[in-house]
């Protein structure tokens, strides 16, 4: 008798009603791969770029070998960027052996294991085993993801299974792995700050989980004014480098958030237009199908994101294509999971739910990049790779946005840029050019600017020269 009443104790604490079906698995294995793919060859074609795949590996390289980490073409220690300390986490891979595919492989895991949570959210929610399935799929289907996989690289895609399972735990009242995910939630981004306390208001207000709320309110409002006032100046003088993106509400952090209040007409030119409505309609048509106007309490923590967006004037953030939209995707998913527990949305049939996430993204997503964009510099491919070969030290290098991914691991690197074109070459051990494809915040003209320099003076000589690739080396 006791035997069968610890037998059964075990089968509650195991609760087999809660693991993922294979099914689950291997959509993430799947996705997974697919990802890692399609960003290791975007990266073989030379379309990755300094800004930002080049600044977070040369980033990590440096926290792996024990130097300080200040990306050189940028000037300043990472963490006056955007405070992401995560990095120093994943500098342990490095440690293992150095490779930017260590980037890849985070970020394509990240970005497909966030339908696990799902699952479980969904099933948390009172969803069958199907229905869950379902979510996770339509959740592995917005466009966002396959698009913001072949940005680069962000250390913000690791807090989005971190924030899914956050709210899971929030749910299941395991205080402790929910104060672990915020906590590594804030160290991917200054701006989930934000996120993290409109999730504990959200928490507090909506969910009734005072507990937890508290948790999330205070961590994030603290670190939100730590991170802003303290640790990006510390590191880089200027203070926070998005704030130009507001220029028209003001000079400073605090002036812009004051400008909010005090100055709301500035406000309303952004919020009431057409770029906005566009924008929202780019979110939300991906899972319309399970939209309902009762269930979308979750979105209050996407608020701060939205507005971010919305009120930026750099128009990249206002589309599915980087990673600025990424931390609104979780309550986007909550919604339609509310929503579909009690049996709310305008689609119920779970083939036309795959159905219509498959179109939104066939429709949305980039992968016709690899038929057209992306080779658009196949001209110069093995002339670039033999160049780059010939790079045999760690010695400092003068190239192209678009090859200085592929030589970070070094303390010295720039890359040619019309905002400050180089006037001489002193300083450097390699130019590596090329003058068909001189690369971005480039141009032509700079490009062989650049190259008479190097040719007239006399420390360099030319070491390899194909289809207008040029390798210039310090004599010894």
């Amino acid at each position: 008798m006791q035997i069968q009443r610890a037998w059964q104790k075990y089968l509650n604490w195991l609760d087999l009603d809660a693991i993922a079906p294979p099914t689950i698995a291997v959509m993430i294995v799947l996705s997974s791969l697919i990802f890692f793919g399609c960003s290791s060859v975007r990266h073989l074609l030379f379309q990755s770029t300094a800004l930002d795949l080049g600044y977070f590996d040369q980033a990590v390289y440096l926290i792996s070998q024990g130097i300080t980490p200040i990306v050189s073409f940028w000037g300043y220690h990472f963490m006056g960027g955007h405070a992401d300390w995560i990095l120093y986490l994943v500098a342990g891979f490095y440690k293992i052996y150095p490779s930017v595919y260590w980037l890849f492989a985070i970020q394509a895991i990240a970005l497909s294991v966030g339908a696990l949570p799902t699952w479980h959210l969904a099933r948390q929610a009172g969803l069958n085993s199907s229905q869950a399935q379902t979510i996770a799929l339509s959740y592995l289907l917005y466009p966002l993801l396959f698009n913001l996989n072949l940005f680069d690289f962000h250390p913000e895609v690791i807090a989005l299974p971190l924030i899914l399972t956050s709210v899971w735990a929030a749910r299941s009242d395991r205080v402790g792995w929910f104060t672990v995910c915020i906590i590594l939630i804030l160290g991917c981004r200054d701006a989930l700050s934000l996120t993290v306390a409109a999730m504990g208001f959200w928490l507090w207000v909506f969910e009734k989980n005072r507990r937890c709320g508290a948790i999330a309110l205070l961590m994030g409002s603290i670190w939100f004014v730590l991170v802003t006032q303290v640790v990006i100046p510390y590191f880089r003088p200027g203070g926070v480098e998005s704030v130009a993106r507001y220029g028209y509400l003001g000079g400073s952090l605090l002036e812009v958030i004051q400008n909010l209040f005090l100055k709301p007409w500035l406000l309303l030119g952004k919020i009431f237009s057409i770029e906005t409505l566009f924008y929202l309609f780019l979110l939300l048509i991906p899972i319309a199908w399970g939209l309902s106007q009762h269930h979308l309490t979750p979105l209050v923590v996407a608020l701060p994101t939205l507005g971010i967006n919305i009120l930026s004037e750099l128009e990249l953030q206002r589309d599915l294509l980087h990673q600025y939209s990424l931390p609104a995707l979780p309550f986007l998913m909550l919604s339609v999971i509310s929503a579909m527990a009690t049996n709310k949305t305008w689609i119920k049939n779970r083939r036309v739910i795959a159905l219509w996430s498959l179109i939104a993204f066939l429709a949305l997503a980039k992968y016709g990049f690899f038929a057209e964009k992306y080779l658009d510099r196949l001209d110069t491919w093995q002339a670039t790779r033999a160049a780059i070969a010939q790079v045999t030290t760690p010695g400092a290098v003068l190239t192209t946005s678009y090859i200085v991914p592929h030589l970070t691991h070094r303390p010295a690197l720039e890359y040619t840029k019309l905002i400050a074109p180089p006037t001489q070459v002193d300083s450097f051990d390699y130019v590596l050019l090329n003058l068909r494809h001189p690369g971005w915040a480039s141009s032509p003209e700079l490009a062989a600017q650049v190259l008479k320099i190097t040719q007239n003076n006399p420390q360099f000589q030319l070491k390899y020269q194909r289809d207008r690739v040029y390798l210039f080396e310090k004599k010894l």
